[in-house]
């Protein structure tokens, strides 16, 4: 494995435990609800305290029935999103399975606020989940589902596909616990979904223009980031030297590492950044 491969897995394991932490501190102890797959294995984990007074001590078994809900989208994430994904999708999810399993659940950080346990649990939850997503690696569930989707359909993001799916969790929720635990289960879910996609920088698109007298950075907007550029012929107005302009539509994270690379290389281009509301045309989400 690369040094950048390695880093880049630990920084997503650093995600799931964010997100466990968030999960096992804030919105388990408050007695709300995840939504998704795990809202799910939440679910399945009341029914075996409540109707076969299975006990689980401070322990919470909805990681590990997570775990076993995720291996047939292993194989979806195999087949349909590559290879790389797929390892570090096994490795997330194992490791939020191992975070979700030993932090335990005890009493709430913020005892008598459901609201700001929902909103507080939501933003580190969401971080998490962003975080992992944005160093290629899956905490399972919804996630591989809206990564599968957002790859066909362009204007989706994996915090909307979420939320879509969560509101049918919690449908169904409404008709077994208080109205009360859905509303604040509700507020986790709109926090952690916007959290999500603000981290998750593949969903930002962002346009790059740069000025430029060679042609390596064009090359390496093909190679690196699978895109393809507009060369325009430029003439500097001070110097009146003529200079190749450059523009290429990207997602922020491909943002970011070409401004990387731009300073890595030393390079004396000028470039400027700036967000794009929406693109219309052939523009693939690249994950």
């Amino acid at each position: 494995m690369k040094r950048d491969d390695g880093l880049h897995l630990l920084k997503a394991m650093a995600g799931t435990f964010l997100f466990a932490f968030g999960m096992n501190c804030f919105i388990v102890p408050s007695g709300l609800y995840s939504g998704g797959l795990l809202g799910i294995c939440q679910i399945m984990r009341t029914i075996l305290e409540e109707v076969f007074h299975m006990p689980v001590g401070a322990r919470d078994i909805a990681g590990i029935i997570f775990f076993f809900l995720n291996l047939p989208l292993f194989c979806l994430a195999w087949l349909d999103i590559g290879s790389r994904f797929f390892c570090k999708t096994i490795v997330c999810v194992a490791v939020q399975t191992f975070f979700l399993t030993v932090i335990p659940v005890s009493f709430p950080l913020l005892p008598d606020a459901p609201f700001a346990s929902a909103a507080v649990g939501g933003v580190i939850c969401g971080w998490g989940v962003g975080l992992t997503l944005r160093e290629g690696g899956s905490g399972g569930g919804q996630d591989v589902l809206g990564l599968v989707i957002m790859k066909y359909h362009n204007r989706m993001s994996v915090g909307k596909i979420a939320f879509m799916i969560n509101l049918a969790v919690y449908a169904w929720c409404a008709f077994h616990y208080s109205l009360e635990t859905v509303i604040y289960s509700l507020v986790y879910v709109c926090v952690s979904s916007a959290i999500t996609d603000m981290v998750h920088l593949q969903n930002r698109s962002m346009g790059a223009i740069l000025v430029s007298d060679n042609e390596e950075s064009i090359q390496w907007i093909i190679t690196n980031c699978n895109r393809s550029a507009t060369v325009l012929e430029g003439r500097g107005g001070y110097s009146g030297k003529p200079y190749q302009v450059i523009y290429a539509a990207l997602s922020g994270q491909e943002a970011k590492m070409l401004e990387r690379y731009m300073k890595d290389r030393g390079s004396e281009a000028f470039v400027t950044f700036f967000f794009i509301d929406r693109i219309y045309g052939r523009f693939p989400k690249h994950l």
